[in-house]
This record gives C-alpha cells, structure tokens and sequence, in this order.
C-alpha cells in the first residue's frame, strides 16, 4: 500500500505493508513531522492517525517566527 503526500514543498510516496501512523509516514519520506500539518480533503488530521489502504495526502508546511 502507498501513502502519497502532496503539497507546495513535498511530493513523496511511502510504502507499507499492514498500517502505519501518519508520524511514521512522514518520518519514511524524510518529512519532519513538527513542521507540517497532513489533512485530508480539508480535515486536519493527527500525526497518530492509523493509514490502512491507499490514501493522498495534503501536507501543508507551517512556520512560525517574529
């Protein structure tokens, strides 16, 4: 199974097996979880989440600073 995340500053695919966290996946793709939110069709989702099938993802970058 495949878990594709998409957004202005990634694009990467992450197999896997059985099931997997959305931490876990991003970690896979060399995506730093703290700096990004992953939603899917405009709902946030937690990095906890459990990815079972096929699934696109929106990452979208967050910064922060002053």
């Amino acid at each position: 199974m495949q878990i594709h995340f998409i957004g202005r500053d990634h694009d990467a695919i992450v197999e896997f097996l059985d099931s997997l966290s959305i931490r876990e996946a991003l970690t896979m793709a060399k995506i730093q979880p703290s700096t990004v939110i992953v939603s899917l069709e405009d709902n946030i989702l937690p990095h906890s989440t459990l990815i079972k099938s096929d699934i696109t993802l929106k990452v979208t970058t967050v910064s922060s600073g002053g």
